[in-house]
C-alpha cells in the first residue's frame, strides 16, 4: 500500500495535559501530535497521540482516531478535515530528519500497543495550521522551524478530567512544533 503519512506536533502546557491522563500514566513531554495519512491516493486515517510512560514503557498513547474522513488537495497543500478538527499540510520543498524519539516503543491504542514502523525514506518539511472546532479548542500554525518539546516540572495542579478528544483539544496550543510528509509503502 502507498502512503503519504503527514505529522504534526503541538506544544501544550504539560499541566493541562498530566490532568487529563488516566490514572498510572506521565506525560513525558509537553505535546500532542496529529499523524494523518492517505493510503493507496484515496483512503484516510488520522490519530491524535501524546507522549508517554508507563510500568517503563515509553511511546504514545492514542487519545482517538478516525478512518476515512475527508481529505482534499490544492497544489502542495492537503487540508484533512473531522468533525471535530481541520489541518492543513503545505509542502515546503525542504527535506531532512525529524528530532530522534528513542524513546518510542510503539503507540497504544487503550490496550492494544502498536509497534513503530521505521520509515527510512526522507521527510519533507511542510507548513501547517490546525483548528479544533469545539467550544474553546485549540488551534495554532507553523513558523517555519522546528522546535522542540521539553518536559517540565510541575507547576500547576489541575483538576482531573476525562482521558477524551475533547478535553485534550481544549488544552491550549503554545506553538506548533513541527510538521512533515514521508511518502513510502506498507
Amino acid at each position: 500500500m502507498k502512503l503519504e503519512q503527514y505529522v504534526m506536533a503541538y506544544g501544550v502546557e504539560q499541566d493541562r495535559l498530566r490532568a487529563i491522563l488516566p490514572d498510572g500514566v506521565s506525560s513525558l513531554r509537553p505535546v500532542l501530535r496529529i499523524n494523518a495519512e492517505i493510503r493507496n491516493n484515496k483512503e484516510s486515517y488520522l490519530e491524535f497521540n501524546t507522549a508517554i510512560e508507563k510500568d517503563g514503557f515509553k511511546g504514545w498513547l492514542n487519545i482517538g482516531f478516525w478512518e476515512d474522513l475527508p481529505f482534499e488537495r490544492v497544489g502542495k497543500r492537503v487540508v484533512f478535515k473531522t468533525e471535530l478538527l481541520e489541518i492543513s499540510f503545505e509542502r515546503v520543498g525542504i527535506e531532512g530528519a525529524c528530532p530522534a524519539e528513542k524513546d518510542n516503543m510503539g503507540c497504544f491504542f487503550g490496550d492494544v500497543l502498536r509497534k513503530p514502523e521505521k520509515i527510512t525514506e526522507p521527510k519533507e518539511f511542510c507548513d501547517c495550521s490546525f483548528r479544533w472546532s469545539i467550544e474553546t479548542g485549540a488551534f495554532g500554525k507553523s513558523i517555519g522551524k522546528t522546535l522542540p518539546a521539553i518536559p517540565t516540572e510541575i507547576q500547576t495542579v489541575y483538576p482531573k478530567e476525562a482521558f477524551t478528544v475533547e478535553a485534550a483539544a481544549k488544552i491550549p496550543c503554545k506553538q506548533v512544533l513541527g510538521a512533515y510528509v514521508v511518502e513510502f509503502q506498507r
